[in-house]
């Protein structure tokens, strides 16, 4: 048994609260903390004090400690067991043409609510701003694939906590950051993000709090109906 697999297993068959906290643990605890005070849930020394301790905490169950009296907190589901990370779509599984692109030159442009994600969105940001949020969207298909590119501009890409999120891109002289999100379902949704930031920015992260029960079936119902439609033939 190699060391990563040992890891793994031992991760695994450990209790959560025990388990060792990563950086991803402690900005999701801060997130929460930082909602709180906007909500006005804690006074501003009380926010203080507990990102302190966040930044100091050891453990999961640590974390949970300074988060336990906010709603947040029970509304979370567990922290998911391990799963594999989806690989990306084959080359020509995806349309080469977008289906939707969101430009911004010297000027905002802002993507979200109900909407249909689609398959393939490009976003382009020139001395501009987009922001493309997905945590109400609708999943019609599993991989979704968004192509962002600033120059001297700034993408924020958000996507809700359960779907799985991938992305590959750089910086010259900017920032390029998408965090990894796994779902607990490997059928769940699949956002793919590639880009480029040239003295800009592009950000893609879950927004927390935001669960779209629905996604799944809606995946579901359309393989369905194909399905239903190839056998009636």
């Amino acid at each position: 048994m190699d060391l990563q697999k040992q890891t793994l297993q031992e991760r695994a068959g450990a209790p959560v609260a025990e388990l060792r906290a990563s950086d991803a643990d402690r900005d999701r605890i801060a997130d929460i903390l930082r909602e709180a005070l906007a909500e006005g849930r804690l006074t501003a020394d009380e926010h203080a004090e507990r990102v302190e301790g966040v930044l100091g905490a050891k453990t999961v169950g640590e974390l949970e400690v300074f988060i336990r009296d906010l709603p947040a907190a029970h509304a979370r589901p567990a922290a998911p067991p391990y799963t594999p990370v989806p690989p990306r779509p084959e080359p020509g599984a995806l349309p080469a043409e977008a289906d939707a692109n969101v430009v911004a030159v010297f000027s905002s442009a802002v993507r979200r609510g109900r909407w249909r994600a689609g398959r393939r969105l490009h976003a382009y940001s020139v001395f501009g701003s987009v922001e493309i949020d997905l945590s109400e969207a609708i999943f019609e298909y599993q991989q979704v694939y968004i192509k962002a590119i600033s120059v001297f501009g700034d993408i924020q890409i958000r996507v809700p906590e359960n779907v799985s999120l991938r992305g590959t891109g750089g910086g010259v002289l900017g920032n390029f950051e998408a965090d990894t999100l796994d779902s607990v379902d490997p059928d769940a949704p699949v956002v793919y993000i590639d880009g480029w930031a040239v003295l800009g920015n592009v950000e893609a992260r879950p927004k927390r709090g935001k669960l779209i029960e629905d996604i799944l079936e809606r995946v579901h119902d359309k393989v369905d109906r194909k399905l239903r439609k190839h056998l009636d033939r």
